[in-house]
């Protein structure tokens, strides 16, 4: 049995407008999508399926009709910026990513530069397991109007159902591309 697993935590924090969280105002909550996956395929193939971000637009649901807009090829490095064009709820979005980290087939972090989110930073890390690969996207962010009950709401009720559908795509079709372990 796969043990594939996702889950959306929350907690307080990150730096406030204007200087740094207190015990008063603790900041506006970071959140973290964590979802795990075990492929029977060894790490550097399931690395090179994810470091080409053209495979992104395979593993989005197509409600979202998800664009690269960075000609090809992309050269996957730190310091990369890979621009994409989206639909969130039908609303047009510009979304940059900056590669912050890379190391080839471990892992690597793409940070949102300019997007829909206050933050977003997606780590992708890839372990070599007995019969295969173990593959966790953690994603750390923080929405609009975080620190309200308006921003709370919206997330609730919107972004965090969105996000759990789009992982949950993610990982069916993961799963139909590498099997299950």
């Amino acid at each position: 049995m796969n043990p594939a697993s996702g889950s959306i935590t929350e907690t307080s924090g990150g730096p406030e407008r204007y200087g740094e969280p207190s015990a008063l105002h603790p900041g506006p909550p970071e959140r973290t999508l964590e979802y795990v996956q075990e492929f029977p395929r060894p790490r550097p193939e399931v690395f090179r399926f994810f470091e080409d971000a053209f495979n992104l637009d395979a593993i989005t649901p197509p409600t979202l009709r998800f664009r690269i807009l960075t000609a090809r090829p992309i050269e996957m490095r730190e310091g990369a910026l890979i621009e994409y064009a989206l639909r969130m709820r039908g609303v047009p979005i510009r979304w940059r990513t900056r590669i912050e980290a890379y190391d080839a087939p471990a892992r690597f972090v793409d940070r949102q530069v300019r997007g829909p989110y206050r933050l977003w930073c997606h780590e992708h890390v890839f372990e070599e397991i007995e019969g295969g690969t173990r593959m966790t996207d953690r994603v750390r962010y923080q929405t609009p109007l975080a620190e309200n009950w308006l921003g709370r709401w919206m997330h609730d009720r919107f972004i965090r159902p969105d996000l759990e559908g789009i992982f949950a795509f993610r990982r069916a079709k993961m799963e139909a591309m590498f099997g299950v372990m």
